[in-house]
């Protein structure tokens, strides 16, 4: 054998080593291709859905082998029906949309559920002289007709014992909802607080008095993790994985506010930082109710999806039979302490 040879084959042999050597100092998700998803959001990119882009930024999809599209939604509606036809793999939608979507045919279901505690409420300013919600009687309230909380006003009416032929309804577009309540046009707005009370407390500078319709007994679970049944039946590891991840980018975006709100800036650019923060501060009010008290963050009470079917086939409109396990299944919700949120509501 040449002096040559020799050489040549211990290079050879080296390079191979140095490889292994690599290889076997290279993470475990570096060397498995990541799966692509999608997401679809309910919305824009705000500080109440952050936690999905927490968990892709962070790295929490990857490690459990995701690489996850999130898009911007227009609507609950919309994205349910993204669902429904399969043009994204997960959706990000209100419950009470998902309940009047699958009472006209379409195959979704909520997997695990984030604003579980209705997040619509009559907002009106600090200083008004409506301290309570009896205090709305003799007064005329803005609310977005055809919304969810235009349909559920004759249950808040109901559940706090006010006499609703006493409270003039007149229509307001939802953008121009907290605008008309800083300027006086109307002494009270309904709407999701989490959108309307950072426009008014921020951008009106005026603080602001919230009556959460789920106080008076409006029970409606909100937006959640919604998939295509099929995808239950043929992945239900994909689903599992995403839930847990998503999860624990809505748990981490709350112990850490700030990053989260830098981690949505990524995404849009046009997000304010401080609309964002307080979105989502108004948003944890709604993470916990009596009946889910004490659970991981995801997991749905029956008693709540027994409620909000009942609040929709009473003033939702629905009259196709429908039954709340149609609805939701907790067979993806990740178990254990780590999982489980603050359970006192957000002060400020």
């Amino acid at each position: 054998m040449s002096k040559g040879t020799s050489r040549r084959q211990f290079l050879r042999h080296a390079g191979i080593a140095a490889g292994l050597v690599a290889s076997l100092a290279r993470p475990a998700h570096a060397q498995t291709k990541l799966r692509e998803v999608t997401l679809r959001l309910d919305w824009l990119f705000q500080g109440p859905n952050g936690g999905f882009m927490v968990a892709q930024d962070k790295g929490f999809y990857r490690e459990v082998g995701l690489n996850v599209d999130i898009g911007p939604g227009k609507g609950s509606g919309s994205t349910a029906q993204l669902v429904a036809s399969k043009a994204t793999q997960f959706g990000f939608s209100d419950g009470f949309v998902v309940g009047l979507s699958v009472s006209k045919g379409m195959n979704i279901r909520t997997v695990g559920a984030i604003y579980r505690r209705n997040p619509t409420a009559v907002v009106v300013l600090a200083d008004s002289d409506i301290k309570t919600p009896k205090d709305l009687e003799g007064k005329t309230i803005g609310i977005p007709t055809g919304g969810t909380q235009f349909q559920q006003w004759p249950a808040f009416v109901k559940g706090c014992g006010l006499d609703g032929s006493k409270i003039r309804v007149a229509s307001v577009d939802p953008a121009g909802a907290p605008p008309a309540l800083v300027t006086g046009q109307f002494p009270a707005i309904a709407g999701y607080a989490q959108g309307q009370v950072p426009s008014v407390e921020i951008r009106g500078n005026k603080k602001a008095r919230i009556f959460w319709y789920a106080d008076c007994g409006v029970i409606a679970i909100s937006n959640g993790i919604v998939v295509h049944n099929d995808l239950i039946k043929e992945d239900p590891a994909l689903i599992r994985a995403f839930v847990s991840a998503s999860i624990k980018g809505f748990l981490y975006g709350r112990q850490h506010p700030d990053e989260m709100v830098a981690i949505i800036r990524k995404f849009s650019e046009a997000v304010d930082p401080t609309i964002a923060r307080r979105e989502a501060e108004l948003s944890w009010d709604t993470w916990v109710t009596p009946n889910t008290a004490g659970k991981p963050l995801g997991w749905m009470s029956d008693q709540d999806w027994d409620g909000t079917v009942a609040v929709l086939k009473q003033y939702g409109g629905v009259t196709e039979p429908l039954q709340a396990k149609q609805l939701y299944t907790n067979d993806f919700t990740p178990s254990g302490t780590e999982f489980i949120p603050p359970q006192e509501a957000n002060k400020k």
